[in-house]
């Protein structure tokens, strides 16, 4: 079967095949009409361009990155959700590049990206707060944007939360229930958000008049796994506290499972909250109390800053996206 091609698209719209590039490569200068036939005539013949012939011709690869450390399967798949649903229709193409760990690797990322020929990256946390990829981008002159950054903000466009504010109010409603012996299961610590979230733990604390015990914070990776060791540890003492503030939802999940090794139960004997609102927390029983970090529609505005420096426009400098907490069935009150 003989394949369509662009000669094909102008003899039916019945313009040249320069127009018909130009029109399909949105280039100016043409009128609406054109535009209209020439659409018209590709969705006839079921005519795709060839992306890659397209980067050759602009000299652009049309291919934008989403880099991320994140161990937390669930966060990475609204991150890739997000930036995919921004793309849909555009030209561009999505290159996901996971990096092992930022913190040792940060000067051979910005190489990485070079090496991959990409027009703009999308940096997720802890990359979208390392100065140098930061600064080796700029050098380079790759266009990003930034997820959940919490330093130097105005460095390049961002996309957060307050995470201090979240974690500040899921542990006042924890602490609101009743619950006075709290453990704390935290992320990874070269990880800003996890020091951010200890910030508001410890505000919500320090506003209640209780004591942040530090033998009741437990490290963790943010990850299940982590978060079932850490558990496992606070369990075994003889001391059990009656709530567990995770710094995700991952974690909390697995502080879940370790409670059920225990013979807990939740939350009749114990209160277990996480952060992000990913969808282990609506499908795990009981379901997760947590707060909402909105990382689909974070991803998706990064995407949108990306391409608007890729297409000439301002993009917009830095937008704070609304937490919200999540009350399910794993609080309760303390056991009289």
């Amino acid at each position: 079967m003989k394949r369509t091609t662009i000669v094909d698209v102008g003899r039916l719209a019945g313009v040249s095949a320069k127009t018909v590039s130009r029109v399909l490569n949105g280039e100016p200068h043409v009128s609406a009409a054109v535009q209209q036939r020439v659409r018209a005539a590709a969705d006839t013949l079921d005519y795709h361009p060839n992306v890659f012939a397209q980067a050759l011709v602009r000299r652009k690869s049309n291919m934008i990155g989403l880099v991320y450390e994140n161990p937390s399967p669930s966060y990475v798949v609204e991150l890739q959700r997000g930036v995919l649903e921004r793309l849909t229709n555009e030209r561009y193409r999505l290159v996901v590049i996971p990096i092992r760990s930022v913190q040792e690797n940060a000067s051979e990322v910005v190489g990485l990206l070079r090496s991959a020929a990409l027009d703009g990256v999308v940096l997720a946390p802890p990359a979208s707060d390392h100065p140098l990829i930061l600064k080796q981008l700029h050098e380079a002159r790759i266009y990003c944007a930034r997820i959940a950054p919490t330093r130097m903000i105005d460095a390049a466009p961002s996309n957060l939360v307050d995470d201090v504010a979240a974690a500040r109010e899921i542990a006042a409603y924890v602490i609101g229930l009743g619950h006075r012996d709290i453990a704390i299961i935290r992320g990874d610590a070269t990880h800003p958000s996890s020091e951010a979230r200890m910030l508001g733990y410890t505000q919500a604390f320090h506003q209640a008049g209780l004591e942040l015990k530090f033998d009741r914070i437990e490290p963790g990776l943010f990850t299940f796994d982590s978060g079932l060791a850490a558990a496992r540890h606070i369990f075994a003492r003889a001391d059990r506290p009656t709530a567990i503030l995770a710094q995700n939802d991952d974690m909390a999940v697995g502080a879940m499972m370790a409670a059920r090794e225990f013979g807990l139960s939740i939350p009749g004997d114990l209160s277990v909250v996480g952060f992000d609102d990913s969808e282990v927390s609506r499908i795990t029983w009981p379901r997760l109390t947590t707060v909402r970090q909105p990382v689909f529609e974070m991803a998706v505005a990064a995407t949108e800053m990306v391409i608007a420096q890729l297409e000439d426009r301002a993009p917009v400098a830095r937008i704070v996206h609304p937490h919200t907490l999540i009350v399910r069935e794993s609080t309760a009150p303390p056991r009289a």
